[in-house]
């Protein structure tokens, strides 16, 4: 197993995926549990083997039935993407509480993602911090990040947005991919630190070629909006694309962006519907938005005032500000339903809080 790993990893020999692959199956017919759950990883993305994704689930269920916290996270994983298995949200919940339980520190910080998002669960803001907290204070990398996001957004503590500077720091620090995106967020936006495009632009570019989906779709809004770099339609579009394949909301929602506008690509309004109709499918309030947008315009899809207030509402009540104007318009208007000037006055006193200059001259 261990020779498998250092072919796999390069540790004191040149890396040479293929013998990982044939040591891990050598070490995995032995019932060595870790060796299984490496072998799986190895049908999963490819190495030294061609991708099984029920191979994959197959090992990592018998690593987990081993007793293996890797096998156990894992397994609960390919429940929660329908790798090799269908999904299953409250079998994800259960498993990534048996890892917790067995002292599985990504378990414990993937149960915090249970409680945050309301998967196999209720979500519990509380005890998604506290969980994020628990996994930070051993060290994990993934868990400094999380525990940043609650602290600069006030999930299930007070916003602390210099405790959260501080922990995206140690994240990027320790080779977190989505530690370092949300490090150059602070330095693109000015969090705790001073603006500098040039650093987030860096940290960004640094986050993408990881992989990472957030640093990806940041990257790309640099690109389009010429943020530490020159300005690269083209480039934007790509790196959206591949945001967007790795189910980013915001990247689905940017990449559509480019659709309809032709940015980088040709215009497209059928394909920009459907990639808003997955970003809204993801609440994301952006991709709530525009697929509204799509709706009393036209764009991509037949007008439907009623379908287009429906999502507009939807995004408002997740505190979207522009949505927020929308829904006061068609409540002003009586568009999609009945005319309220009193609602109308509600909402856009709402986005007008928020700082919305079009709201603001409604009212």
């Amino acid at each position: 197993f261990l020779l498998g790993a250092f072919n796999h990893l390069g540790i004191g020999i040149d890396i040479d995926k293929k013998k990982a692959f044939e040591l891990y199956q050598k070490s995995a017919n032995l019932e060595n549990a870790t060796a299984i759950n490496n072998l799986g990883y190895c049908y999963y993305s490819g190495i030294g083997t061609s991708i099984d994704y029920q191979k994959a689930f197959e090992l990592c269920q018998k690593a987990a039935n081993l007793g293996s916290m890797s096998g156990i996270n894992n397994l609960g994983h390919c429940y929660y993407n329908g790798i090799g298995t269908s999904i299953d949200y409250q079998k994800v919940f259960e498993l990534y509480q048996k890892a917790e339980n067995l002292g599985s520190i990504s378990g414990i910080n993937n149960l915090g993602h249970c409680y945050y998002n309301g998967i196999g669960t209720s979500i519990d803001y509380q005890k998604a911090f506290g969980s994020y907290q628990r996994a930070a204070n051993l060290g994990n990398a993934f868990g400094l990040n999380c525990l940043g996001k609650c602290y600069e957004k006030g999930i299930g503590t007070d916003i602390d947005k210099k405790k959260a500077f501080e922990l995206y720091q140690e994240s990027a620090n320790l080779g977190n991919a989505a530690g370092i995106s949300s490090l150059g967020k602070c330095y693109e936006k000015g969090i705790e630190t001073n603006i500098n495009y040039q650093k987030a632009f860096e940290l960004y570019q640094k986050s993408a070629n990881l992989g990472n989906k957030y640093g990806l779709n940041n990257l790309g809004i640099c690109y389009a909006k010429g943020i530490g770099t020159s300005i690269d339609n083209n480039k934007a579009f790509e790196l959206y694309q591949k945001a967007a394949n790795l189910g980013n909301a915001s990247g689905l929602n940017n990449l559509g962006d480019c659709y309809e506008k032709g940015i980088g690509t040709n215009i497209d309004y059928r394909k920009a519907f459907e990639l808003y109709q997955k970003a809204a499918n993801l609440e994301s309030p952006y991709g709530l938005n525009n697929l509204g947008y799509c709706y009393i315009n036209g764009i991509g899809t037949n007008i439907n005032y009623q379908k287009a207030f429906e999502l507009y509402q939807k995004a408002a009540n997740l505190g979207f500000s522009d949505a927020q104007c929308n829904v006061a318009f068609m409540y002003k208007n009586g568009k999609g339903i009945f005319k309220n000037i009193e609602l109308a006055i509600y909402w856009y006193k709402k986005s007008a809080e928020q700082g919305d200059q079009d709201a603001q001259n409604q009212l």
